[in-house]
């Protein structure tokens, strides 16, 4: 498996160098910074003047992402695998993104938030950006990952299912996980006149079904080396994941984005804006 693991001296970007204890050895593993160079704001600066100031501030910045790039390798996994560094100009976002299809990556690693002007509460720009653009899975490290035994995988549908197993098919763990398969089905009443009878024959058969379909994804998985077990519950798709996480601790979430193909790639589901703005562990979102 390649890696990118993208960096820029936040706490939870080192996290993220951290987290890379948890997977297995990579093929390959790219560390990037890049380098978001300031252009004068001064519209009636003289362009050789510009220009120089602008290489005089670009040559300081490789020399600090230079010194950033070798503290991360320091603090990398000895198992990692082989590694090289690598520093891009341009907005980190889309450095990221290229770089990604660049290296052909197979996971992409990174911080939830950065050293960004806001020190938002909730996911950051960047890592939003990557999320909703990458053309593979990314791994969001919002705090530090201190095992990684026990996984939170809600799954909607046989898409989502057959993305995670595809994924874990893969071994991308260093060790075999206790996988939960969760799926939450947001049962309402029935729009047209029904005895209280009807309405819970109706939830009941609901229920049933969704069993069979989360029992049937957890054999699979059992399949690829994993423990894994079904689970159903009722209610609005985001929260009861997040009510499901605070009370089980997984240390992962492993979800799918809704991203599928075309412009729908940039998009993503409620349930999946919901959990990664808020999750109390780490997120992988699938792809």
């Amino acid at each position: 498996m390649k890696i990118l693991l993208a960096v820029d001296g936040s706490d939870q970007s080192y996290e993220a160098a951290r987290a890379l204890a948890h997977l297995a050895p990579a093929q390959h593993l790219t560390v990037l910074h890049a380098l978001d160079v300031p252009r004068p704001a001064y519209p009636m600066m003289v362009p050789e003047v510009a220009q120089e100031l602008y290489t005089t501030v670009e040559r300081g910045m490789r020399e600090d992402g230079e010194r950033l790039l070798d503290r991360t390798v320091s603090i990398l996994p000895f198992h990692t695998g082989p590694t090289s560094k690598r520093q891009e100009v341009g907005r980190p976002a889309e450095a990221i993104l290229t770089v990604a299809e660049d290296e052909r990556a197979n996971l992409i690693v990174l911080g939830a938030r950065g050293l960004g002007p806001v020190q938002e509460v909730l996911l950051g720009s960047v890592t939003h950006r990557v999320i909703t653009q990458a053309h593979c899975p990314t791994l969001v490290v919002n705090k530090p990952m201190r095992s990684l035994r026990t996984v939170l995988l809600p799954v909607e549908g046989p898409h989502d299912a057959e993305v995670a197993e595809k994924f874990l098919a893969a071994k991308p763990f260093k060790e075999s996980l206790q996988v939960t398969v969760l799926t939450v089905l947001p049962f309402a009443a029935p729009l047209w006149p029904v005895g209280i009878s009807d309405s819970e024959a109706l939830k009941e058969k609901a229920i049933a079904g969704a069993r069979d379909f989360v029992d049937d994804v957890a054999s699979r998985i059992a399949k690829l080396g994993h423990q894994a077990s079904g689970a159903v519950t009722l209610g609005d798709p985001g929260h009861a994941i997040l009510g499901w996480a605070e009370t089980a601790k997984p240390d992962l979430i492993m979800m799918g984005s809704r991203g599928r193909r075309g412009a729908a790639r940039f998009l993503l589901g409620s349930a999946s804006h919901t959990v990664l703005h808020r999750a109390p562990c780490p997120i992988l979102v699938l792809r």
